[in-house]
């Protein structure tokens, strides 16, 4: 099993900075869902900012919500 989101930052350009369980961090791109269905809201940037991580993934108010694994796996790692 991949590792969970611990916490998340939302951080210019619709992009999350994540902190993983296994204390790895990454970014995760989120520009390319605005155009679809429910994550269209995100491009909303108030709103966008408000994601926050629930039950190992991120999440916002009308629970809209990432893949855990799709988050971890796409996202940019940073170099420590």
């Amino acid at each position: 099993m991949n590792p969970r989101v611990k916490s998340v930052r939302a951080i210019d350009n619709y992009k999350l900075e994540l902190v993983f369980t296994n204390g790895e961090r990454g970014i995760y791109d989120c520009s390319h869902l605005l155009d679809f269905g429910v994550f269209r809201e995100l491009s909303d940037k108030y709103y966008f900012n408000l994601v926050k991580p629930l039950y190992g993934t991120v999440a916002w108010p009308h629970e809209q919500d990432i893949c855990p694994d799709t988050l971890y796996l796409d996202s940019q790692k940073e170099i420590a």
